[in-house]
């Protein structure tokens, strides 16, 4: 029996950060043998969500109804599981890890690098939420079919952009175009509907320690997520001096405008990093964080909130304010940044080797030409098999010289 790959899709929005259970649906239909899943009720459109699940175990499945959408049952699919599965299998009995993490074209290899680290790092029962844009789907299968990755399960999301729209604009001054999927996390319990948790990270890092060890990260009463701080994490004592405000929340936001100064924020509190975070599901919908965030990103479009020389990404600022001084932290050495900077050759081998995360964060990303550590990374990233994504390397430029 081949491994194929369980597809369903349904429309859905935000509701205050509720999502529907459509996916999951599909998802406890992989987990189940000989069961039939019942029909999920049509969620409401906004987000447009494709779901393909590898499974890990051996098993017979009857065929079940896994999708609806406006127009009522779209099909009845069949599937197929993978055969054997790995020595290092986990229990079904465990509980269940989302890792949302996004898949641009242009940084596909890094995504795939960073799935094939968390996955040989663990023996948990970890599933990744693949967060892609439509164009990008059939290439990420055809990778994820690498034999290195047939024993991850994960689902497929396409982000429909159309979400966005009237949150964010682009920026000239900036000079970079918006990218859509950075917004993922903004979304999370739509991502991950059935989860009370879930891990977010970027797909610039590379995990060396034991995901189970960052998702048990414990979150104090009414935190909905947990993130490393900027003036406190291991990291940022390497690098801190020069650093002017952009550890503050002052570098994200601009307090010359009168609505960020009536929300009584200190501009010298330490600014966090998004770009790795734990996130309590439950309270995040509890407190509709979802649209917290997008109530400023419209804001934001309407008067200009964030800083001119904003110290980092546009997805940022809405975070800072919506979990001011209502964040729990994770351990620093879960987020080891600035490696995308020239800050991160400071490092010493043996502290990158200490660190439980690896973070790209900055201009320089480990697939391209000056970033540092590039050969730790290398160690995880798996060729494309289409030929369509490469590393860019010094030495390839000399030889083309010669």
């Amino acid at each position: 029996m081949g491994g194929t790959s369980l597809e369903c899709g349904y429309q859905g929005r935000t509701g205050g950060g509720l999502g529907s259970g459509a996916c999951a649906a599909g998802a406890e239909l992989a987990g189940r043998a000989g069961t039939r899943a019942a029909a999920p009720p049509p969620p409401p459109p906004g987000l447009i969500t494709n779901i393909y699940v590898r499974q890990k175990r051996k098993m017979s499945f009857r065929k079940g109804m896994l999708l609806l959408q406006d127009s009522g049952i779209v099909g009845l699919q069949p599937i197929d599981f993978v055969p054997n599965a790995p020595r290092h299998a986990v229990d079904g009995r465990q509980e269940e890890i989302p890792v949302v993490i996004a898949a641009s074209e242009d940084r596909l290899g890094g995504t795939i690098a960073a799935i094939n680290s968390i996955q040989h790092n663990t023996r948990s029962n970890v599933i990744f939420y693949i967060v892609t844009l439509n164009g990008t789907a059939d290439h990420l299968r055809s990778w994820l079919g690498s034999n290195t990755l047939k024993s991850i399960r994960y689902k497929i999301v396409n982000f429909d952009t159309k979400l966005l729209e009237g949150k964010v604009k682009e920026d000239p001054d900036q000079g970079q175009s918006i990218k859509p999927l950075t917004f993922a996390r903004f979304y999370l319990p739509i991502l991950v509907p059935s989860a009370k948790k879930a891990i977010y990270m970027d797909d610039d890092v590379i995990v060396q320690g034991d995901i189970l060890a960052l998702y048990n990260t414990p979150l104090k009463p009414g935190h909905a997520a947990a993130f490393s701080e900027d003036c406190d994490s291991a990291s940022t004592k390497v690098v801190i001096r020069g650093a002017g405000n952009q550890y503050n929340y002052i570098g994200y936001l601009d307090y010359k405008k009168e609505r960020i100064r009536k929300l009584s924020m200190k501009a010298s509190t330490c600014s966090f990093n998004p770009g790795v975070f734990v996130a309590n599901l439950t309270e995040w919908k509890r407190q509709n964080i979802t649209n917290q965030l997008e109530k400023w990103m419209k804001l934001n479009v309407k008067e200009g909130l964030y800083s001119r020389t904003l110290a980092g990404s546009i997805t940022t600022p809405p975070l800072l304010i919506v979990f001011y001084q209502q964040h729990s932290t994770i351990d620093p050495m879960w987020n080891v940044r600035h490696l995308g900077s020239s800050a991160g050759k400071r490092y010493s081998p043996q502290f990158v080797k200490a660190a439980k995360l690896l973070h790209w964060n900055g201009h320089f990303k480990p697939w391209g030409r000056t970033a540092s550590y590039t050969d730790i990374w290398e160690k995880w990233y798996i060729p494309d098999p289409t030929g369509k994504f490469s590393l860019i390397r010094r030495h390839m430029e000399i030889s083309n010289i010669n």
